[in-house]
């Protein structure tokens, strides 16, 4: 049995193990059997985490965070966690080989996933022409004329970065002002090859092996409209990765994990919470490491608590 178990390999579960491993609590940390990091390893330059001056690649930042873990001994497992049970004082968890691994806490640190659009098309040519990742997909898209959805700041970065290959992107938002920050949105701006589609919601994408249009529909008037692309990139946010817990932890009306206060306490004592999966505001790279250091202070302190 293990001291504590923790779910998820974003700046949360990283930072979590950082802290617990140093507190010699020896921590097992599942992550993702197809991609280990997170959100960060979808985004380029990261220039808001303290410590690096010159911004830092987020796969960078995600691999040095790995290594400090490691360093101070988190045994991390390639594997994804298909199923929990926090009903006893030993909380179980099971890995997808059937595997069941226990300890004495669990930290959830398992972040969010990108919101569809879902709308006719979609899930047929999602990874065939549409794509959640320019930093993944960018290179595929050179000389080509592509789209973003959404407003916020993660769509301006994936359009500012996919005017590196692409001849011409396209933004396309349902409103008529941008909820991306004034940073963001200026660079958009000023990028020559960026050209935005306001008040408008993507209805349909078209075609066979490739995307090669969408139906528009205008949030004015209901009118609709066609628009010729060849790559379609989806930017219009995250949901919290709570699928597991649905039915063993108190969630939020916005679907995050509850805790109690400013703590990573859950609804079930051993168990805390940490990072975009307990955050509807903020889902920022530092506040998740931030909430990381709680959940181990708190595990830790919980641990102790048991004597033992």
């Amino acid at each position: 049995m293990h001291q504590i178990i923790i779910i998820g390999s974003g700046p949360a579960g990283f930072t979590a193990a950082i802290y617990a491993a140093r507190a010699d609590l020896k921590p097992l940390l599942f992550a993702s059997q197809i991609q280990v990091g997170g959100e960060l390893m979808n985004t380029t330059e990261v220039e808001n985490f303290p410590g690096f001056p010159e911004g830092i690649q987020g796969p960078d930042l995600m691999q040095k965070m790995q290594e400090q873990a490691e360093r101070f001994g988190t045994e991390v497992v390639y594997d994804d966690i298909t199923e929990v049970d926090f009903s006893g004082d030993i909380k179980k968890v099971t890995a997808s080989d059937g595997t069941v691994h226990e300890a004495q806490a669990v930290i959830y640190a398992t972040g969010s996933a990108y919101r569809k659009l879902n709308v006719p098309g979609e899930e047929r040519l999602f990874g065939h022409g549409i794509s959640s990742c320019a930093t993944c997909d960018g290179f595929f898209f050179r000389e080509k004329t592509i789209a973003v959805v959404g407003g916020g700041d993660s769509a301006m970065e994936e359009a500012t970065f996919l005017t590196r290959f692409a001849d011409k992107v396209y933004v396309i938002h349902r409103r008529e002002e941008l909820r991306a920050s004034k940073i963001m949105q200026q660079r958009a701006f000023d990028n020559e090859k960026i050209e935005f589609v306001w008040n408008s919601a993507v209805a349909e994408v078209h075609g066979e092996s490739g995307v090669t249009g969408v139906t528009l529909e205008s949030t004015v008037d209901g009118s609709t409209s066609e628009l010729e692309i060849e790559g379609l990139f989806v930017a219009i946010g995250n949901d919290p990765r709570t699928h597991l817990v649905h039915d063993k932890l108190e969630l939020t009306a916005e679907g995050t994990i509850a805790v109690d206060g400013r703590s990573s306490r859950t609804s079930v004592a051993g168990v805390f919470a940490a990072g975009d999966v307990i955050d509807s505001s903020y889902r920022q790279a530092v506040t998740a490491a931030a909430s990381g250091t709680v959940a181990a202070l708190d595990a830790e302190h919980y641990i102790a608590s048991l004597g033992g």
